[in-house]
């Protein structure tokens, strides 16, 4: 498996289809004032970067930071597409924003996910590559439906 990760500018098709996937699967698991997902105007937005990963000409996943200030940024809209999941995608994805977040000077990474049992697996990803959780960080309320994690870099 050829996977390239690349900034993607949302002006294809494939990736603007799987944003789009990405927050009606959302939608569909989460009441809307719980959904967090950035959409397409959001991710083009400034102080934010989206990458795209491909494998062999097929988009297999994406995934963004979004500027927090100063030396922080969270990570946003991570979405492997279900014909790639279990192939270590995701991983590839988490593990490539942590290079560009250390390479952009960022000192810490944050991201708010799911707490039901649909997001036990992004939970357990994040944890293996060293997320903790952590209290909500603005601009974050407490909510019974997310779960907040941290990780230095």
């Amino acid at each position: 498996m050829a996977l390239e990760i690349r900034p993607d500018d949302l002006t294809g098709a494939a990736t603007r289809a799987l944003v789009t996937a990405h927050l009606g699967g959302m939608l569909e698991n989460t009441p809307p004032e719980s959904v967090h997902a950035y959409d397409l105007e959001r991710l083009t937005g400034d102080g934010v970067q989206l990458w795209s990963a491909w494998v062999d000409g097929e988009l297999a996943g994406i995934g963004a930071l979004s500027s927090l200030g100063d030396d922080r940024a969270e990570v946003k809209s991570m979405r492997v597409d279900d014909r790639f999941l279990g192939r270590g995608i995701g991983r590839a994805l988490v593990r490539h924003l942590v290079a560009e977040a250390r390479a952009r000077g960022i000192r810490s990474l944050w991201l708010e996910t799911g707490s039901t049992d649909e997001f036990v697996a992004a939970r357990r990803l994040y944890a293996s590559e060293g997320f903790v959780e952590c209290p909500p960080f603005a601009p974050y309320v407490p909510d019974p439906l997310s779960t907040f994690m941290t990780r230095a870099l």
